[in-house]
């Protein structure tokens, strides 16, 4: 467990390069009209990118090395291709096949989620898929508007819940438990009663995140998004066994 829930690094120069060469890739990834096609959402307010880094499982881009100060806190694991997440300005606009309810959240409770709990069928019923480590972000451009948010203490709340829903099942069976009703009761308590913090971050700066901290991406507001959008890069490695999601 990451104490408070996340841990905000300053830019140091070992983050810095690696975002240069990583903001450098990505221009070429959003400059793709396939890549567009296949991440733009919201009204092409925001590229999802999962996956879109081709970084190596060190996380190195063009040979430059992925090191920061998170090294020493984190277990070492292989890292899968990096999400490249840039918001652009107007973030969110509403998409047509997106609820009303599902796009007033986004606005208002900047879509505070928990990642690993994927949405399935018309009902996007939620099921553990993804045991995720830890969450990394790391800023690859200046941008400060369209904040990754926080709320601190969530990753207790959430930790409690799941451990009482998982209580006495094997391992085996936790992909398979419909968690929807329990996920959004603890999200609810969640947002009632920890304080939402924001995390504007410059190139080059970090934050990692504990696994069961609640999260979101703040709207646009009186910061403007630079046309180049605002980048982050997202690592989340998952364990193998599926009971060290729960522990400490």
């Amino acid at each position: 467990m990451i104490e408070g829930g996340f841990i905000q690094f300053d830019v140091t120069p070992e983050v810095m390069a690696w975002a240069k060469a990583a903001n450098a890739v990505a221009d070429g990834i959003l400059s793709d009209p396939a890549m567009q096609a296949k991440w733009l959402r919201h009204g092409k307010t925001w590229f999802v990118g999962v996956d879109a880094l081709p970084n190596d499982d060190t996380g190195a881009i063009d040979g430059v090395p992925l090191r920061g100060p998170w090294d020493d806190m984190v277990p070492d694991m292989p890292l899968h291709r990096g999400q490249l997440s840039v918001i652009y300005s107007g973030y969110p606009q509403k998409d047509a096949d997106e609820t009303d309810a599902a796009h007033r959240y986004r606005k208002a409770k900047d879509a505070a989620h928990l990642d690993g709990l994927l949405g399935e069928g018309p009902q996007k019923r939620r099921f553990l898929r993804e045991p995720h480590a830890y969450i990394l972000a790391v800023a690859l451009n200046e941008c400060t508007a369209a904040p990754l948010v926080v709320w601190p203490g969530s990753e207790e709340i959430m930790r409690e819940a799941f451990t009482v829903a998982f209580a006495g099942m094997p391992q085996s069976m936790w992909s398979d438990i419909d968690v929807t009703e329990i996920y959004a009761d603890a999200r609810k308590e969640v947002l009632e009663c920890c304080e939402r913090v924001e995390l504007p971050m410059k190139a080059g700066q970090s934050v990692l995140l504990d696994r069961m901290v609640i999260h979101g991406t703040a709207p646009e507001s009186k910061d403007m998004v630079p046309a180049a959008g605002r980048r982050l890069a997202f690592f989340r490695p998952q364990f193998d066994n599926m009971r060290d999601w729960l522990r400490d």
